[in-house]
């Protein structure tokens, strides 16, 4: 769970549940220092979150699993669901 505690690196998972990515690419996407980025994408290795494979110089980082994109999956389904409690409460209060 230490992983998942940062908001960052759960942007770069989400960013890679679409598809896998370099450094540059989720540098851009999430408007991120590359520094940043590489530190927080260490993190996810060193916990098995994510994996890189090398073509090059160029390093493409992906998901390490089905069960880490289940939980993502997961996650997301959870979140879109507390919002529309959310929303369903503020229309009946009004």
């Amino acid at each position: 769970m230490f992983a998942l505690s940062t908001p960052t690196r759960v942007q770069i998972l989400y960013a890679l549940l679409d598809r896998p990515q370099d450094v540059s690419e989720l540098t851009s996407l999430l408007g991120l220092e590359q520094s940043a980025v590489s530190h927080q994408l260490r993190v996810l290795r060193e916990h098995a979150l994510v994996r890189v494979e090398r073509g090059g110089t160029r390093r493409v980082y992906s998901l390490a699993d089905h069960h880490i994109v289940a939980l993502l999956h997961q996650a997301k389904g959870h979140a879109e669901h507390r919002r529309g409690e959310t929303v369903g409460r503020s229309s009946r209060a009004v």
